[in-house]
């Protein structure tokens, strides 16, 4: 079971898509996050010339596995699909991008 934390922001995720565009990506992505409790709170996709790009933040708050067992999850998912997939916790995405 995940240990909670306190902090909102400290249960959110970011997941970056990319990769040329197929169908089922977005319904593969999201079987997994629904297999390990993870709510989709927004996501954006755009399809530039064959080539998809997806956004999404979820929250882990409900997840009954950890957040590396979810990364690595979404990461099997992309090799199944041969797209990259990145996964990072929203407080570091943040600090990330801070100036």
């Amino acid at each position: 079971m995940q240990e909670k934390t306190v902090g909102k922001s400290d249960n959110k995720i970011i997941i970056t898509v990319s990769g040329v565009d197929r169908i089922g990506i977005v319904a593969k992505v999201a079987n997994v996050l629904a297999e390990y409790k993870v709510n989709i709170e927004d996501i954006k996709q755009t399809i530039m010339q064959d080539y998809f790009v997806m956004f999404l933040l979820g929250d882990i708050s409900k997840a009954d596995k950890s957040f590396k067992e979810i990364k690595e999850a979404l990461q099997k998912a992309g090799e199944e699909l041969q797209m990259e997939i990145w996964v990072q916790k929203k407080q570091i995405f943040d600090k990330m991008h801070t100036i």
